[in-house]
C-alpha cells in the first residue's frame, strides 16, 4: 500500500487501484506513521515517508 501511495498523485488514486476505499488508505498511511514516530523518526509527510522506506530498505529508488 505504502509503494502504491508513493507513486501515485493521490489517495484517492491509490485507493482505486488497490481496491480499497479512501479512509483505509488514511487508516494505513496514520499506522505507518504513528510506528515511525513511536521509534523518534516522525514522518509528517509524503516526502519524508519516502526518506524512511527508503532509508529502511523497504523501497529503493527505481521502484518510485
Amino acid at each position: 500500500m505504502l509503494l502504491g501511495w508513493l507513486r501515485c498523485d493521490s489517495k484517492n488514486a491509490v485507493a482505486v487501484d488497490l481496491f480499497l476505499s479512501v479512509g483505509t488508505v488514511n487508516t494505513h498511511l496514520a499506522r505507518i506513521r504513528a510506528k515511525y514516530r513511536q521509534v523518534g523518526r516522525p514522518a509528517p509527510t509524503k516526502a519524508a515517508l519516502v526518506a524512511r522506506a527508503v532509508q529502511d530498505g523497504m523501497i529503493s529508488l527505481d521502484e518510485l
